[in-house]
C-alpha cells in the first residue's frame, strides 16, 4: 500500500517550506551538470544500535572537546554541497544545499531577531537575544570559546557540527578510503543515527536537560509551548541521507515504530533527571513548573475540568498541580503489550511519582524508580520484533487508554496522536494496513481537533477514536 500516512498530518508540526526556496533548489538541481567524477566515499558497514548506555553517554555535540570547523568546511561542491544528489553513492552530497534551502534549523539563529523574541528577552531583562547565553544555548551551536575553529560562525545556527558533532578529527578520515561508520564515531562523530542517541541529543534543546533548559519563566515570558515527538520531528526533518535498504540492521536503525517507542523512554528518562537535580528543579519556593502540566493551572477557572481519577489512578485533591504524565502514558502502554506486569509496575511508579510531587511521599525514590523502569523498557525495544500483531496492540492499546478517558489533559492527546500516527506510518510502509486513506483521513481529523491546545474539545476526540478503533479492530 503506498499511501504514507503522515500525508495529511499535521498542519500544527509539518514544517512549511517556503515555495521560493524550492523553486530555488529545484532551478539549481536542473542547471547542473552530471558530476564525471566522484571521491572515494566510505565504504557501506553492517551497523546495529549502540548499547543503550553507550548511547545515553556519549557527549553531546555542544560538549565536544575537539574544535568545529564551521559549515562552510563541508559546503564544497565535491563535499555536502552538490547542488543534487550524487549516482552510485549511499551518501547523497546534497546535505548542505537541503539544509539551507528547506531546512528550519539553519535560520534558528535569525528567529531571536523577530519581535516577539525581543519582547521574550525584555521581559526577562537578559538585553540582546541573539547574545544572551539562555537564548544561544538552543538556537544556535553555542560552544566553548576553546572549541571554535577559525571558521567557525554562530551565524549558521544549528548545523552540520551542532548535531553530527565537532569536526577537526573526523573532517579527513570520514573520507579516507575504506572508512567505516565505526571509524567516523571513533574520530567524533556523533551517532545520529542511533535512536536513544538522538533522542538525547533532540531533546536537549526541544525540552531541555540538566544543562539547559526552556523553563517556566522563559515560557511565561511569551516562548512558544514545546511538543515533541522523537519519530514524527525526525520524519518533518527534510531529508539528507539515503536509507541503504540492502543493509537489513541499517533498516532497523530507522524502524518508525522503535524510534517512536525509544524516543518516549528517553523523554521520561531525560524529565526524571530534571526532576532529580536539585538546582535545576528549583525556582524560589516553586519546583521548576514547565515539568508539570501546563494546562492544569492555565485554564479560565470558571471551566472546572478537575476530575475524581486521572490515567495513574485517583485523583489526589482539587488544586493540586500534575506533572506532564503524556510519555509516561506512551511507555505505560508499550509496556503492557510486552509484558502485563511491567506496565503494571509502569503506571504504579507514575502514580507513586504524581503523589510524591504533591507532597505524599519521597520524590527522590519516586523519581529514580520511574526513570529505571524507563530505562528497562528502552532496553527491551532493542530487544523487541515490531511486527503486525505488536503494532495493533499498543496502537489499540493508547486508543482505549483514550476512550477511558486518561487523555483528559491536551498533551496526553497530541502525544496520542504523534503516536499512532507514527505507528500506523510504520505499519502503512510494512503493508500490514489496508484502506490507508481512510485512516489517515482519521488520523488527520484527530489532529485537526488538537488546532489550539487552548479550547482542546475532549468529547470529540473521544469520539473520533471510537470511529478509529472501529476500523482499525475490523483489520487487526
Amino acid at each position: 500500500m503506498s499511501t504514507r500516512l503522515r500525508d495529511g498530518l499535521t498542519h500544527r508540526l509539518l514544517i512549511a517550506l517556503c515555495a521560493a526556496e524550492l523553486l530555488v533548489v529545484g532551478a539549481l538541481a536542473h542547471a547542473a551538470e552530471p558530476m564525471t567524477s566522484e571521491p572515494v566515499m566510505p565504504t557501506p558497514d553492517m551497523r546495529a544500535p549502540l548499547p543503550l548506555q553507550e548511547a545515553l553517554s556519549w557527549p553531546l555535540p555542544d560538549h565536544d572537546s575537539a574544535k568545529a570547523l564551521g559549515n562552510v568546511t563541508c559546503a564544497s561542491s565535491t563535499c555536502h554541497g552538490s547542488i543534487k544528489p550524487w549516482k552510485n553513492s549511499h551518501v547523497l552530497q546534497n546535505e548542505y544545499v537541503t539544509w539551507t534551502h528547506l531546512d528550519k534549523h539553519a535560520r534558528s539563529l535569525e528567529v531571536l531577531a523577530n519581535e516577539r523574541s525581543r519582547k521574550i528577552a525584555q521581559k526577562l531583562g537578559i538585553g540582546d537575544p541573539m547574545r544572551a547565553k539562555i537564548c544561544l544555548d538552543c538556537h544556535t551551536d553555542n560552544r566553548a570559546e576553546a572549541t571554535r575553529g577559525p571558521r567557525y560562525d554562530p551565524a549558521d545556527g544549528i548545523g552540520c557540527e551542532a548535531c553530527h558533532g565537532a569536526a577537526e578529527n573526523y573532517i579527513s578520515s570520514h573520507v579516507a578510503p575504506g572508512a567505516t561508520h565505526a571509524d567516523n564515531l571513533a574520530h567524533g562523530m556523533y551517532p545520529v543515527d542511533d535512536a536513544a542517541a538522538r533522542a538525547r541529543l533532540c531533546l536537549s534543546c526541544h525540552f531541555g536537560n540538566r544543562d539547559k533548559l526552556v523553563t517556566h519563566r522563559i515560557m511565561g515570558a511569551g516562548h512558544p509551548r514545546i511538543s515533541f515527538e522523537l519519530e514524527t520531528y525526525s520524519m518533518i526533518e527534510p531529508a539528507h541521507f539515503r536509507l541503504r535498504s540492502d543493509d537489513a540492521q541499517h533498516t532497523l536503525l530507522f524502524d518508525g515504530a522503535r524510534i517512536w517507542a525509544v524516543g518516549q523512554a528517553i523523554d521520561v528518562e531525560n524529565r526524571m533527571d530534571i526532576l532529580l537535580d536539585v538546582k535545576r528543579n528549583h525556582d524560589g519556593i516553586f519546583p521548576e513548573l514547565v515539568l508539570f502540566d501546563c494546562h492544569a493551572c492555565h485554564h479560565p477557572m470558571s471551566d472546572l475540568r478537575w476530575s475524581q481519577r486521572t490515567a495513574f489512578g485517583p485523583s489526589l485533591s482539587p488544586g493540586v498541580v500534575r506533572l506532564n504524565d503524556s510519555s509516561m502514558l506512551m511507555i505505560a502502554a508499550f509496556a503492557h503489550q510486552l509484558d502485563p506486569a511491567l506496565g503494571e509496575r509502569v503506571r504504579n511508579a507514575a502514580a507513586a511519582l504524581e503523589a510524591a510531587t504533591a507532597g505524599q511521599g519521597d520524590l527522590v525514590p519516586a523519581a529514580q524508580t520511574m526513570k529505571a523502569l524507563a530505562m528497562d523498557v528502552a532496553q527491551r525495544i532493542a530487544r523487541t520484533p515490531f511486527d503486525r500483531a505488536m503494532l495493533y496492540g499498543i496502537t489499540l492499546t493508547l486508543i482505549d487508554e483514550g476512550l477511558a478517558g486518561n487523555y483528559v489533559d491536551y498533551a496526553g492527546a497530541e502525544q496520542m496522536t504523534m503516536a499512532i500516527s507514527s505507528l500506523l506510518d510504520f505499519g502503512s510502509r510494512e503493508g500490514w494496513l489496508e484502506n490507508g486513506a481512510n485512516i489517515n483521513a482519521q488520523i488527520s481529523g484527530l489532529d485537526s481537533l488538537l488546532a489550539n491546545d487552548e479550547h482542546y474539545p475532549r468529547e470529540q476526540f473521544q469520539n473520533r477514536l471510537k470511529t478509529l478503533r472501529a476500523t482499525l479492530t475490523r483489520q487487526s
